[in-house]
This record gives C-alpha cells, sequence and structure tokens, in this order.
C-alpha cells in the first residue's frame, strides 16, 4: 500500500529560502526500518541558521531535527519496536554511544542536505530513536532532541554537575530553560541572565537561584562574582558567542567548566584565554549529543517528573508563524509545532 504525506520544503524565495508546503509518496520501508506518524515537532536556532544559509543548504530540504511521535510500521527484522510505541528521533542518527567521530556530523537530521522531520510521516533507522518518557506528551518530547540533550551533554555528561555547584546560563530559550530545570533538580544553585525582567521572574519561578538582567548590569560577569562571593560560576552554558565570551571567561570559578554551546551573536568568538589557564578551568566544545545520552537525560526527567517549558504551539498549516515567533526571539523555552 502507498501512502503520502504533507511536509515543508526550503525553496528558493525572494529573501532566500521560504518555507513550501507539498506531498509526497513515501518509499518503500526497509527492513530495519521503521515509519513514525509525527505527533510534534519543535523549533530550534539552529533552524533559523539553515533556512538563512541558502549556500550550503539543499534546496528542497525538509528542515527541522527535533520530534516526537508514535511507530505506525516495522520493517521485518525490526524487533525493538511494535506499532503504537512512542519514539523521538535521535539529532545525531549515526551517534548511537561513546565519544563523538567525524562522520556523526554528516548524520545530523534537517540541515546540510539531510531531510528533517517537518513531516506528517518520517522513515528512520530502527536503532537510531529512543522512547517517549511515559510522563510527557509527544510535544513535550519534541522539545529534548537537541535542546534537552545539549543541557544534558554540557552538565551531566562532560560536566558532571555536582549539587551545591553553581550553573549560569545566559538566556531563556530553549537549552538555557532545560538547564535551568535540570540543574536545579540536582540541586545545583542556577543563575540566569536575560534582558527581560518579566522573563527572569518566570526564571524565578522555575528555580532559578539568582537572576541578572544584562541590561541593567551591563557588567554582568562582576555580578556574577558578587553573587558568589568572589568565587564565580563552576559551569557556564555559554550561548551568545561572541558579545559573552570574555565576560564568561571572567565569571567562571577556578576549576569551572565553561560548555561552549551557543553562537547568537556571531561564529568568531575569539577570546583571550589565558586567564583559563591559571584558573584551571576547561572549555567544553558541545554539539548536541549522542542518542545514549538521550535516552539518560529521559530517565533523570522521568526521575525528577520534568516537562520541558513550552511557550506555544502552532498548528502544521502555522509553521511559517512559528518560524517568525522563533526569529522574534520573544519566547521562553520552547517553540513547538504539533500535527493532526
Amino acid at each position: 500500500m502507498t501512502m503520502t504525506t504533507r511536509q515543508y520544503r526550503l525553496t528558493p524565495g525572494t529573501t532566500g529560502l521560504a518555507l513550501q508546503q507539498d506531498t509526497r509518496q513515501l518509499p518503500l520501508l526497509a527492513e530495519d526500518q521503521i515509519l513514525i506518524r509525527i505527533g510534534a515537532v519543535s523549533l530550534n536556532y539552529r533552524d533559523r541558521l539553515v533556512q538563512q544559509d541558502a549556500a550550503t543548504t539543499r534546496s528542497g530540504l525538509v528542515p527541522l531535527s527535533d520530534a516526537a511521535g508514535t511507530v505506525v510500521a516495522v520493517g521485518r527484522h525490526v524487533s525493538q519496536w511494535r506499532e503504537g510505541d512512542r519514539v523521538s528521533p535521535g539529532f545525531f542518527a549515526a551517534w548511537q554511544d561513546g565519544p563523538f567521530k567525524p562522520h556523526h556530523l554528516a548524520s545530523a537530521l534537517g540541515g546540510g542536505s539531510n531531510d528533517g522531520v517537518l513531516s506528517d510521516y518520517v522513515i528512520a533507522q530502527a536503532d537510531a530513536v529512543v522512547a517517549v518518557p511515559d510522563h510527557l506528551s509527544l510535544a513535550e518530547a519534541a522539545a529534548l532532541p537537541c535542546a534537552g540533550v545539549t543541557a544534558w551533554h554540557a552538565l551531566f555528561e562532560r560536566g558532571q554537575l555536582q549539587a551545591g555547584e553553581t550553573v549560569l546560563v545566559q538566556g531563556t530559550g530553549g537549552v538555557a530553560m532545560m538547564a535551568l530545570q535540570l540543574a536545579s533538580a540536582h540541586g545545583a544553585r542556577v543563575i540566569v541572565t536575560s534582558s527581560s525582567t518579566a522573563k527572569l521572574r518566570r526564571a524565578e519561578a522555575l528555580g532559578a537561584w539568582a537572576t541578572i538582567n544584562y541590561r541593567e548590569e551591563a557588567d554582568w560577569d562582576k555580578a556574577v562574582l558578587d553573587l558568589t562571593e568572589g568565587v564565580g560560576a563552576d559551569h557556564i552554558l555559554e550561548l551568545g558567542g561572541p558579545a559573552t565570551y570574555t565576560r564568561s571567561l571572567n565569571a567562571v570559578a577556578h576549576g569551572g567548566r565553561i560548555a561552549q554551546i551557543g553562537v547568537l551573536s556571531g561564529f568568531d568568538a575569539a577570546p583571550h584565554i589565558t586567564p583559563m589557564q591559571f584558573k584551571n578551568a576547561s572549555i567544553n566544545g558541545i554539539c548536541v549529543g549522542s542518542l545514549a545520552h538521550h535516552v539518560r537525560l529521559n530517565q533523570f526527567m522521568t526521575q525528577h517528573g520534568i516537562h520541558p517549558i513550552i511557550e506555544h504551539q502552532f498548528a502544521f498549516d502555522e509553521a511559517p508563524q512559528a518560524y517568525s515567533a522563533l526569529a522574534e526571539a520573544n519566547h521562553m523555552g520552547k517553540l513547538v509545532v504539533t500535527l493532526d
């Protein structure tokens, strides 16, 4: 039986790549694949960069990397999944576990030449998905593959976060809010920076130990030192890029860790890193994470009953509006598109 699926593709427009909805026929399922009916997808800052990068993004690419849905068919050699299972594709289909390797990067969904998940149905390799935790909706599970796994990888896998340590997160986007929720549940003290007083109040309600409005306190690195009696932050999720990096170096504690994640202010951060030597501190490059990281994240969220922060849910036909909301950056946490 042949099936068709609605999907969005990025096609050349008047000002770069535009979202274009169409339908296509699904290929036959291979023996080691599963067919997933997508229930929800979420957007990341990366998706805006992919849309803007007409030079390297394949014309006709199906965008987005993060989704959750229900298995509706399995290949004849698939034994670990059955129809009705709720699953979420991993960000890197090829990165199962262990150290990151060069070939893993090429398997990322929704970027370059690899089709993503903004579609009614997605075919995935059976070993490239994880089970959705029972306590999460599909919309909540769709918020995790990039932002959730990134925060988990930075703090717990590479950072080895301990209760009582201080964590600084920049902004109130998807990675930052997941880091706030995860670190707070683990007993860490979380400092959140933002230019919005309203968002900082919401962050306090979510468990932030302290907040800094960087419009009112431009020298937010000094504010971090003041809050910590001169010690600094044990962990900094560096999400800003060139505009924030020097202050992150100033604010990190001796023996602390900076998780290099974001490029919100560009890709050309070139800070003077000598202070890291004399602080015996470290910088960890973080590019999302493996399926094993995703599984351990799900286990932690189940243990602590954590639900991701979703600012707004859009219908499938409203996907362009979701992209607009992403560009406006007025949200906290995640923006989600739900599918019927």
